[in-house]
């Protein structure tokens, strides 16, 4: 395996855990195991413009965990080009996957027929899993747009990057009508969640969003249009427009962007609220467009916790504050608490167990230091003695938890601790 920790990364772990101080130094501790662990730990090279990038203890390059996986590194690379090269090393990957097949979430280092061949979709040996989920098309443009805005490079703006792109336009376009879509995905083995109905989910209407079959959990949607990832669309389609405005001087292109992302708003505003158990106009977390709605939040990012994060409302909006309250409670009924905490869980994990990748998101959604300082603590205290961050655990016994080695959490970990000592993603 080869490390990709450097004299620069670690000059960065010293500089975060001197702003961190005596009083913070078990997180410092947990910050410097876990940064430069995805680093030395879960990067591959792919040939010499690439890198691979394993989501932990699954042999596979997810495309929504990589670019959770890699954000945090933007800071340093505003000032390390070694690390720019890094990054630009990984966005190379993520959109020769998503030029292989945009529909599909998870991949692997060489075209091996690893992963889950046998499932009723269109399979290939590069594909370790493919269930469509809108938000693996949007994460990697963030991240390569949030490179260019970082550093400055344009370089990975490339045909591959510009293919990759025009596929994923014309699959956001078809899942508007997802009646009309040629995909599939059928699997008849492990959890009901794992499959489709029929193959192509439940009867939606048409709403302006686009449909998606699976979570960020890689759970199947019970309705079609995820509204966390529909909010996701409309921020990236509008990054996009930035770039083919101001790098590609693309801008039929650029205009094209802006219109699919105005007719997902406009759906998101149309069908994507409900009313909670107060009242309130609140945003739902699935729709279908036919009238039914589900009011929950998800562990996963993008989840409607995350909407601030992801740059789709301010986190002082109405709506958004009064669907924070309601997450954030019993009427979510994926919101755990216990004895040492409480948070969103997820229907991927058992009952009862929250998730550290939440617990951060509710420190980088508040503008509250003290919270942001009581999150960190709290999760320092549930790593299970491991000192690094899990998947979910239990609320009763952090020592119960999910997932040995899961580095997407381990970097929210490291992405709030860095937001707390005022080190940001420039955006």
């Amino acid at each position: 395996m080869t490390s990709y920790v450097t004299p620069a990364v670690q000059g960065f772990v010293d500089q975060v855990r001197t702003l961190c101080g005596r009083s913070h130094a078990d997180w410092a501790d947990i910050f410097a195991r876990t940064f430069t662990d995805t680093l030395a730990n879960a990067m591959k090279p792919d040939g010499p413009d690439r890198i691979f990038v394993l989501t932990g203890d699954i042999p596979a390059m997810w495309q929504r965990d990589t670019t959770a996986q890699i954000r945090p590194y933007l800071v340093l690379a505003q000032t390390d080009t070694g690390m720019a090269d890094i990054i630009s090393r990984v966005v190379q990957r993520l959109f020769f996957n998503m030029d292989h097949d945009p529909y599909a979430n998870a991949f692997n280092l060489k075209a091996n027929y690893a992963g889950h061949q046998s499932d009723a979709t269109t399979m290939t040996p590069w594909i370790w899993e493919r269930k469509y989920e809108l938000d693996s098309l949007c994460y990697p443009v963030q991240l390569a747009y949030l490179l260019w805005r970082n550093t400055g490079r344009t370089d990975h703006f490339d045909a591959q990057f510009q293919a990759a792109i025009k596929k994923m336009i014309h699959v956001i376009r078809t899942e508007q009508h997802h009646e009309t879509s040629p995909y599939r995905f059928e699997r008849t083995e492990d959890r009901p969640e794992d499959t489709l109905i029929d193959g192509v989910g439940r009867p939606v209407g048409y709403t302006g969003m686009s449909w998606s079959g699976f979570r960020p959990s890689d759970d199947a949607c019970v309705y079609g249009y995820l509204v966390p990832a529909n909010m996701f669309a409309v921020v990236v389609l509008r990054q996009l427009a930035d770039i083919y405005t101001d790098v590609l001087k693309d801008t039929a292109s650029a205009a094209d962007f802006l219109q699919l992302a105005q007719e997902i708003q406009d759906g998101i505003d149309q069908y994507g609220t409900v009313k909670n158990a107060a009242g309130e106009t609140i945003y739902a977390y699935e729709v279908d467009g036919l009238g039914n709605a589900l009011v929950m939040d998800d562990g996963n990012v993008p989840n409607l916790l995350s909407a601030p994060y992801l740059g789709y409302v301010e986190a002082s909006d109405t709506v958004y504050q009064d669907t924070r309250r309601t997450i954030l409670s019993p009427e979510n009924p994926y919101y755990y608490k216990g004895r040492v905490g409480g948070g969103l869980g997820s229907p991927h994990t058992p009952p009862h167990y929250i998730w550290p990748i939440a617990l951060a998101m509710e420190g980088l959604t508040t503008a509250d230091r003290t919270e942001k300082a009581a999150y960190l603590d709290l999760l320092t205290r549930t790593t299970g003695g491991t000192g690094m961050m899990h998947e979910s655990f239990q609320v009763n016994d952090p020592t119960q938890y999910t997932r040995e080695w899961f580095s997407w959490a381990n970097m929210m970990f490291c992405e709030l601790v860095m937001d707390y000592v005022d080190l940001r993603v420039r955006q």
